[in-house]
């Protein structure tokens, strides 16, 4: 399948669907509906669609529930008791990593706040993070109160690296050079794999040489990368790494995250962590006995047992994504937001009193499934209209609407018929 000689053309599009490998995935989820027509939902990259087999997932579970009260841990269909067992092998592939290096828990903030506790321990020596500025505002307040917690000052500690001026995106060269000057000082460098807000895809195994050269360690937040794009943590050496999986795996609201510890901290039983009883040795954990023992690998960063009910829609979301497979997914978003960037061009360029800019990389290799537009003069208007009209898309202050094309369940159409309200509503 290849996008040869565009047209912003329905007819164009449906011959490329047609031709999509996985288009039958589409199938597999439920689209909102406004007036008995589906919206055209571009917002995956905040809230994943729900898969339909969700419904019976979690079906499956309130029935061992009331079938087997507490023995469900035991005797339920997928026993509760290493529920998360059943994720390993999806989640291990789906970040590049070995299965005892990845585990199913908790929220997003919450794991990173567990990690930083066992990754960013500063001393009189190194105690500087950096980060890339305009980090999505829960990683700068987790950052700013993990500073606080060890009794030092954000301004003194977190060293943020951003666009230069007149510019949208943040250079590598930038990155590597605020490395390189605050060696002797960095405890640790942290970023989010994608950029929440331009869609930017860092160089996440560079960035991890150039940290560990200068003594310090690496960790990415990929929430907006999980699903997304094509990783390979352990090969590159990462330290740790947390996602949600509640945007593009869409395993619902508020869903179950999880993080990754490379081996040579996680099979460590003296790596500091906050534990909890799910971390402890699975084979004594009832045995109740003091002193904590951690399984080995990620698992033993396990606090509280397993949430269930998200865990089972986490389940088929976590099913879907890799019977489609990542290498399919990643090269159909490449398409799909080429050929979104070409529709938008056509419409700017039709429109002198509109000027979009598309603010996220022109490199295919340097972004994910998401085109941010800086629109100048009539951005929220322009974005009220068209959640008005039925396409969802996301709004981010000052003036900028994020499209993310899901290749799971967003085809060529859409992104013609998007084009088709665009023009209409600017006209």
């Amino acid at each position: 399948m290849e996008l040869e000689n565009m047209k912003f053309d329905l007819g164009f599009a449906r011959e490329m669907d047609e031709k999509d490998p996985i288009r039958s995935f589409r199938k597999r989820f439920a689209f909102p509906k406004i007036n008995g027509k589906e919206f055209l939902y571009f917002t995956g990259n905040s809230l994943g669609l729900k898969p339909i087999d969700a419904d019976n997932a979690i079906k499956t579970e309130l029935d061992d529930w009331a079938n087997w009260g507490v023995e469900g841990h035991f005797r339920a269909k997928n026993p509760w008791f290493n529920y998360h067992e059943m994720f390993t092998k999806n989640l291990a592939s789906l970040v590049g990593a070995n299965s005892h290096e990845v585990v199913a828990m908790n929220g997003l903030t919450a794991n990173l706040h567990l990690l930083f506790a066992s990754f960013y321990r500063p001393n009189v020596k190194r105690y500087k993070i950096i980060c890339e500025k305009k980090a999505f505002p829960s990683d700068q307040y987790m950052l700013e109160s993990q500073v606080i917690h060890h009794g030092l000052d954000p301004e003194k500690c977190i060293i943020e690296v951003g666009p230069r001026e007149g510019e949208h995106l943040i250079r590598h060269e930038d990155i590597y050079n605020a490395i390189i000057d605050n060696s002797d000082e960095l405890a640790l460098v942290f970023i989010g794999g994608i950029n929440y807000y331009s869609g930017q895809l860092f160089d996440m195994k560079t960035i991890t040489e150039h940290a560990h050269k200068a003594g310090a360690l690496a960790g990415f937040d990929l929430a907006h990368a999980f699903g997304n794009v094509e990783l390979s943590l352990h090969d590159w050496k990462v330290d740790f790494a947390a996602w949600c999986s509640y945007k593009y795996l869409n395993s619902g609201p508020g869903s179950i995250a999880g993080i990754y510890i490379h081996e040579k901290h996680g099979l460590n039983p003296e790596t500091p962590r906050l534990s909890g009883w799910w971390g402890y040795d699975k084979d004594k954990r009832f045995l109740m006995d003091s002193g904590f023992h951690p399984m080995p690998g990620a698992e033993g960063w396990q606090l509280s047992n397993a949430p269930i009910l998200a865990m089972a829609v986490h389940k088929v979301a976590l099913d879907i994504h890799c019977e489609a497979g990542m290498k399919r997914l990643r090269a159909k978003s490449v398409m799909l937001t080429a050929y979104l960037e070409f529709i938008i061009e056509e419409i700017s360029n039709s429109h002198p009193n509109v000027s979009f800019e598309v603010i996220s990389p022109k490199d295919k290799d340097q972004r994910g499934a998401q085109l941010s537009l800086l629109v100048h003069g009539r951005g929220k208007e322009l974005f009220n209209a068209l959640t008005k009209e039925g396409a969802i898309v996301d709004w981010r202050e000052p003036n900028v609407i994020r499209l993310a094309p899901v290749p799971l369940y967003n085809s060529f159409s859409d992104l013609v018929e998007f084009g088709q309200l665009l023009n209409k509503i600017i006209s």
